[in-house]
């Protein structure tokens, strides 16, 4: 796998801790999570939990990240702005298309296939062992102001300067040739 981080230039932050009981650090996305074209797949977002996030959090986002899909600029699976302070957990299948499990002022933007909703993974067949980060971003703001409609680069860009902690999970897939 490439070693490249996406985040190994953005600005510090302080690292906190996300955990999920449908999918494991390091190991491969259970079907469910991966996309619905593939054998078992349901674009089912995973279920997530944090805890020790920085003081001074005042909301969170969530994003689901590719840096290895084959585009020269990764592939962006899901993004979720405006998660309230209070919130410490996501349920199985928040990233529906109606975001109808996200916590009140929480919204979904668009992915890179330009659905406001989680996709499963799915990487090219035969390209490899893709690596998925499932990243919770604390911030230090109410509200990032980012447009519903807006990509999460975007909002990526726009937490930069306000990013607190970043707590990491890193899930695989692969499609075999």
């Amino acid at each position: 796998m490439p070693a490249h981080d996406p985040f190994a230039r953005l600005p510090e932050a302080a690292p906190f801790t996300v955990t999920s009981t449908t999918v494991t650090e390091g190991a491969a996305w259970p079907p469910a999570q991966c996309s619905s074209g593939l054998p078992g797949g349901k674009d089912m977002s995973p279920q997530l939990s944090w805890s020790g996030a920085p003081e001074g959090t005042r909301s969170y986002a969530v994003t689901v990240y590719d840096p290895d899909a084959p585009t020269g600029s990764g592939f962006w699976h899901w993004a979720v702005a405006d998660i309230p302070a209070t919130v410490t957990e996501l349920p199985e299948g928040a990233g529906d298309d109606t975001g109808s499990h996200l916590p009140a002022g929480a919204y979904q933007l668009p992915n890179d296939a330009r659905a406001a909703r989680y996709l499963g993974a799915a990487p090219p067949a035969g390209h490899g062992p893709h690596r998925y980060y499932v990243v919770v971003h604390a911030l230090g703001i109410p509200a990032t102001g980012v447009p519903a409609d807006a990509t999460p680069a975007l909002l990526g860009f726009t937490m930069a300067g306000h990013t607190l902690g970043r707590a990491v999970l890193i899930a695989t897939a692969e499609t075999p040739a």
